[in-house]
């Protein structure tokens, strides 16, 4: 059985401070986007996990895919052990969420092929157990997230008269990094801003991560200048990083050679 994981942007992100538990406290909106990893589990005697793409760092036994899979048979003896295919195309470590999303869907394709039968709540708490990005693939439509993330409730957003371009310039952001250096946000506006009109959320959406990421990675800023110079209507750095988008009206051209020639550049309309 094969799914398609794809990844996710944040339209807005600010960290509203750090919690008791160790996690923080932050707001986003989180949005779906048609980019996709692949992810394959053949039922077999023996367990393993096999990797093609792109590099994943990290060991294999700490892949979100095994994680998945160990947290799900604890409580249902009777999987049997399946070999994992998965293939890496969203770039790791930029803000995309490609971990979060392959953790997510193992969950529901154990739950489809061998009939556990969950409902979405049981898969959302056990995706929290994964991690704070993961419930939000479980549900996978655009939502207002709060708390660590895992609150979460669904927005309309229209992006048909729109393109997004994503660029990556294959730095590796550690997010456990960035949530230690950032600075915390006064602001909670996200959930109003979001229902303005894209052209109105340039000095009003903003990602507390770039001040931190831009200073010590001023060519990830540079990107976002680049993008505002090529039309884009809303720029944003992912999350902590480092993918920058571009939310551009549908009919603009891309001068796609702008950027160094060796960054990852994804057009989806």
């Amino acid at each position: 059985m094969i799914v398609f994981p794809n990844c996710k942007i944040n339209l807005g992100l600010q960290i509203l401070g750090k919690r008791a538990d160790g996690y923080h406290n932050l707001e986003t909106v989180f949005y779906p986007l048609p980019f996709y990893d692949v992810l394959e589990i053949i039922q077999s005697e023996s367990a393993g996990l096999f990797l093609s793409g792109n590099k994943i760092d990290g060991k294999i036994e700490d892949n979100l895919c095994i994680r998945a899979y160990q947290l799900l048979k604890k409580d249902f003896p009777q999987l049997p052990a399946v070999k994992v295919y998965l293939h890496k195309v969203i770039p790791s470590g930029a803000g995309l969420g490609g971990g979060s999303a392959n953790g997510a869907f193992m969950l529901m394709l154990l739950n489809d092929k061998f009939r556990l039968q969950l409902s979405q709540k049981q898969l959302l708490n056990y995706a929290l157990q994964l991690g704070s990005d993961c419930p939000f693939f479980i549900i996978n439509k655009p939502c207002f997230a709060e708390k660590r993330g895992e609150i979460l409730e669904p927005v309309e957003l229209d992006f048909s008269a729109h393109k997004i371009v994503l660029v990556n310039p294959g730095i590796h952001i550690n997010t456990g990094w960035a949530f230690s250096h950032v600075r915390f946000s006064e602001r909670d506006q996200i959930k109003n801003i979001i229902k303005q009109p894209v052209e109105e959320w340039k000095e009003k959406l903003t990602n507390d991560f770039e001040l931190l990421v831009f200073e010590k990675y001023p060519e990830i800023k540079n990107i976002k200048k680049q993008l505002y110079e090529l039309g884009a209507l809303y720029a944003s750095m992912s999350g902590s990083g480092s993918t920058v988008f571009g939310i551009f009206s549908k009919n603009t051209i891309i001068n796609k050679e702008i950027f160094t020639v060796d960054y990852f550049i994804k057009e989806l309309k």
